[in-house]
Order: structure tokens, then sequence, then C-alpha cells
């Protein structure tokens, strides 16, 4: 199967794209669309699957408790659904490997320690 890639158009542009060295990412037309664009690449080394495992339980997090149940009909209506999930995420829920506390709060008060 031929994949076929665009860049659809963006209103925020990366300045990074990061990812895993999957053949899907090291293919020759994904790594040109990304120059092409001036978007810098960075790939985890090989073997090296735990550094994208905080963003890996994010997005499952996010499909199973928001996108899978809303079923968003309009590109507005998720756009608006995920933004509201990821600011519950960050400043609502409590996330056990945090210790039962938020990220805004752990956040907030590594940021009032010196350094």
């Amino acid at each position: 199967m031929r994949y076929h890639y665009r860049l659809t158009p963006m209103v925020n542009r990366p300045d990074i794209f990061n990812s895993d060295q999957g053949s899907q990412y090291t293919a020759y037309e994904h790594i040109s669309l990304l120059k092409k664009h001036n978007i810098s690449i960075s790939m985890n080394g090989k073997g090296r699957s735990i550094d994208n495992i905080a963003v890996e339980r994010f997005f499952r997090s996010l499909k199973y408790e928001d996108v899978y149940l809303k079923r968003y009909s309009t590109l507005r209506e998720a756009k608006t659904g995920i933004e509201n999930y990821i600011r519950l995420y960050n400043t609502k829920r409590l996330h056990s490997a945090l210790d039962y506390k938020t990220p805004l709060s752990v956040y907030m008060k590594k940021m009032d320690q010196p350094a």
C-alpha cells in the first residue's frame, strides 16, 4: 500500500516533530514532507520505547475518556471538546502517578521551589 502524504493547513505549525523510529516515521515521504515545511525531526533512539510512555498514556486517556465516548461530528466540535478535556486533565483530574494530585498543582509547586 502506498501512503499519500499531504500537510493539512495548520494554524500552528510545529517546530519539532518527535517520534519513535517506526517505519511510518522513517519513510522517505514522511521525512521529505517535514523537511519541505522546515519542521525539525527528533527521533528517540532504537529500543527506547519508554521515552514516549507519558505521551502514549495521555493519548490513551484522551481517546478512551473523551474522543471515543463523544464521537465528535465536526472538526470544530472536536477541537473545542479536546481543549476542554486537556484543561480538565491538567487542572481537575487527579493522577495516581502524581500521588493523586493534578499536573498543574505539581508543576506550580515545583515552580515555587528555589533552583
